[in-house]
Order: C-alpha cells, then sequence, then structure tokens
C-alpha cells in the first residue's frame, strides 16, 4: 500500500506549467514539522515536494502561496533521470489525490473578484415577524 497524507505550510509560491499535451501541472514543496525537537530544543520540518495534476493544479495555482497551511494526501513516488553531468538523479516526491486548504491567505482581508459577497436584503424589506407564531396545539409533539 502507497498512502502519504501531510500537513504543513507551503515553503514558496507553488510553481505551474502545462504540459505539451495540454495538461496543468502544478509543484509546490510544503514544510512538515517532526514529532520532536533536536538537541538545541529546536523542532525541524522536512521539506516535501508535491506535484499536482488537472483541476487539482489549477486550483492550487489559484489559491496556494507561500505561508498557507495545507493538508496534502496522495501516493509516494520516486522517479530518477540523466543529468548533465551524465549521473543518475533520484526525485521523491508526492503526487496529490487530494489537497485541503486549511487557513486562509495571509493578510487577504477583503472579498476576491471572484467570490462576490453575498446579495444583501432588498430596500425597504422587513421581515414578517408573525410568519410563524401561528400554533397547532394538537400537533403529538
Amino acid at each position: 500500500m502507497n498512502k502519504a497524507i501531510l500537513i504543513g505550510n507551503l515553503a514558496r509560491d507553488p510553481e505551474t506549467r502545462t504540459t505539451a499535451s495540454g495538461v496543468t501541472v502544478c509543484q509546490f514543496t510544503i514544510a512538515v514539522n517532526r514529532r520532536y525537537v533536536n538537541q538545541q530544543g529546536v523542532r525541524e520540518a522536512d521539506f516535501i515536494p508535491i506535484v499536482a495534476w488537472r483541476q487539482t493544479a489549477e486550483l492550487c495555482s489559484r489559491y496556494l502561496s507561500k505561508g498557507r497551511k495545507v493538508a496534502v494526501e496522495g501516493v509516494i513516488q520516486v522517479r530518477s533521470y540523466d543529468a548533465q553531468d551524465g549521473s543518475k538523479r533520484y526525485v521523491t516526491e508526492v503526487v496529490a489525490d487530494n489537497v485541503e486548504f486549511l487557513s486562509s491567505p495571509q493578510g487577504d482581508r477583503q472579498q476576491r473578484a471572484d467570490n462576490p459577497p453575498p446579495p444583501s436584503e432588498p430596500s425597504g424589506y422587513t421581515p414578517d415577524q408573525d410568519a410563524f407564531t401561528d400554533v397547532d396545539d394538537e400537533l403529538p409533539f
């Protein structure tokens, strides 16, 4: 079984690109705190590379930024490639199946243009306070 569930903060802004076949891919790194502190009393973190594809990639690209807290569920993947110097390099990363946004954007207190505020009550509207005061005493509950 290959399943990874991680919670951490983005170490830098996500990088998004589109493959030659038109598929969106988004890469980012999250800092995940370790459970224990080192000998100096400092809690260390591991920096885990994450890869998201298609709609998940588009959402991550649009809404994530450095410092945001996320939960990532996916699989661990190891791939290799030949470097320019001829050596073989290995990359271990998590391919995200699901990304949950756990914090709001830092310092973003105003509504986004693509997310307008809910409509207000029409002018002159007053709720009818007596609309639901009719009580039927014969109800069994």
